[in-house]
């Protein structure tokens, strides 16, 4: 007698393959890459309202700030000191109208802001004279409100040349004039520049260098407007600032909200001799007794 077929499904062989969803191998990728994308905006928006808001690096781009800023310098910058406008946020954004939670900087605070006219690069000085006060150069010494700032001569400022730091001609507008140029006592070829401290009537005080009689070392007398700081760089012989017009490159007097932030501490330092292709070097050209440096 034949048996009736079975009406049970019939197990599935083990070598046979399994079935799977139409559309899960292809849904898998696309959320994958809607992740990614989620992150990547979340980390953008940290990095921005981090550097907008809260600190920023900066790197030195001149010997302007000799002795206390060397090129190759890098060091943060804190965004809440004297407000915010729009050049705390990345290439000027206009998202904030003139300056909100405005603060006046101190004599003596080191500052980056965007160098007017043009408000488009970066810069980095040293605030000398705020809103009303009267700045006057006479034979290269500061006159402030009427009154000679203390310039007492120190130790020379000695710096090793470097790519960062070469030799230059008489003149020029970079490196190591011939005259300030010698030899320390292991033979190595170094710069030697005068260097004297100031003391401002707040009782701050910095290095300078005075290289002579240059341009700038004799002045009339700068009366700095409301809402605007008068900035000089302390290489007081190679620094194009306050005391110069914009049409001979200078910044004049600077509006506080073109104020980015407030110098506080160098995080790296490099003489320029490092190869981007031998990462030993990274290590050698480090300048490493400048890192942690405060202001």
């Amino acid at each position: 007698m034949d048996k009736a077929p079975s009406t049970e499904p019939e197990e599935p062989a083990a070598d046979a393959p399994k079935p799977y969803s139409v559309g899960t191998a292809s849904e898998k990728p696309k959320s994958e890459w809607r992740d990614l994308a989620s992150f990547l905006v979340k980390l953008a928006l940290i990095v921005f309202v981090v550097r907008s808001f809260i600190f920023s690096p900066f790197s030195i781009p001149s010997e302007s700030m000799l002795p206390r800023l060397l090129i190759g310098d890098y060091l943060f910058i804190t965004k809440w000191n004297y407000g915010y406008s729009k050049h705390s946020l990345p290439w000027s954004l206009p998202l904030i109208p003139g300056r909100v939670f405005g603060g006046t900087p101190e004599r003596g605070d080191v500052v980056v802001f965007k160098a007017p006219p043009g408000n488009d690069t970066d810069w980095i000085k040293r605030v000398i004279g705020l809103p009303g006060d009267t700045v006057q150069m006479i034979n290269g010494q500061l006159i402030l409100n009427g009154k000679a700032i203390p310039k007492n001569q120190i130790a020379q400022f000695v710096l090793p040349l470097s790519p960062n730091f070469p030799a230059a001609q008489e003149n020029a507008g970079r490196g190591c004039q011939e005259r300030f140029q010698t030899l320390d006592g292991q033979g190595n070829r170094v710069c030697s520049i005068p260097r004297y401290r100031e003391t401002l009537p707040n009782g701050k005080s910095y290095e300078v260098l005075d290289q002579g009689n240059y341009p700038r070392d004799n002045t009339g007398i700068y009366t700095v407007p409301a809402g605007h700081v008068f900035l000089m760089g302390d290489n007081r012989d190679n620094s194009t600032d306050s005391r110069f017009p914009h049409e001979e490159g200078g910044i004049e007097f600077v509006p506080l909200e073109n104020l980015e932030g407030k110098a506080v501490v160098n995080f790296w330092s490099t003489d320029g001799s490092a190869n981007w292709f031998l990462p030993w070097t990274w290590f050698t050209a480090a300048r490493w007794s400048r890192i942690g440096e405060g202001f």
